[in-house]
């Protein structure tokens, strides 16, 4: 079965082009107008993934992004905008959007980006492994499934967006090492977002509030100054 893909975009010129382009490319896709009618279909239909418009009536794209996470919502959303604004990126990544790209695209690049996001998000159906062959990694009280795209903090299921999961599962997977924010940035968002490395710092920010007990005093990421961050396991006497 195809993948579900909601498209929320007020100009219908650039409605109907992504969505002949991700239905040629093999998806299913549902379309929304406006803020509210979009936050309907996605309730609705159950999308794998949202292209959610920044600039729309009666909701906007921050709105309709912020009211999906507050209802737990972890769809993937690829936010898109006429805006090149870094203000406007930064704040759409706070409020949980997964991936931005900003107007004029390529349609390619659409389908391009929506494919990536799928893959990471393990979407798109693969085989389920057992309990006993899938890729399990520990570090004191957190518990990382990798295979089923689950971690746990103090055997409670953590809440992650998928682009926190991948962010957090690369830190667990190099344990130790310090790793700048360009390496991050290439690694988990897979785009050249060269001088937004504000977008890593958010994400950190959104997993030491989940992982740490104290988000202000992290014992998990630690920054390392003038470099970047590194995971490692917490000191008895932290």
């Amino acid at each position: 079965m195809s993948n579900k893909i909601l498209v929320v975009d007020d100009e219908e010129h650039i409605l109907t082009l992504i969505k002949f382009n991700l239905e040629q490319a093999g998806f299913q896709v549902v379309t929304a107008t406006d803020g509210e009618e979009g936050l309907q279909k996605a309730e609705q239909e159950k999308p794998d993934l949202i292209v959610l418009d920044l600039m729309l009536p009666k909701k906007d794209g921050m709105e309709v992004c912020k009211e999906l996470r507050l209802q737990r919502n972890l769809t993937p959303i690829l936010m898109v905008t006429a805006k090149d604004d870094e203000f406007d990126k930064v704040l759409g990544l706070e409020l949980g959007a997964d991936d931005y790209m900003t107007k004029p695209f390529s349609p390619r690049e659409v389908v391009a980006r929506v494919k990536a996001i799928l893959r990471r998000s393990k979407i798109t159906e693969t085989p389920v492994q057992s309990n006993d062959e899938a890729e399990t990694l520990v570090i004191a009280d957190l518990k990382i499934l990798a295979d089923y795209y689950e971690a746990y903090f103090q055997g409670e299921k953590l809440e992650l967006t998928p682009k926190e999961f991948e962010l957090l599962l690369y830190l667990t997977k190099n344990k130790g090492r310090v790793l700048t924010r360009d390496q991050l940035l290439s690694a988990v968002w897979n785009y050249d977002f060269a001088g937004d490395t504000r977008i890593v710092d958010v994400h950190i920010s959104h997993l030491r509030e989940k992982i740490e007990l104290d988000s202000k005093k992290p014992v998990y990421i630690k920054t390392i100054r003038g470099l970047g961050y590194k995971l490692e396991e917490p000191r008895v006497n932290e």
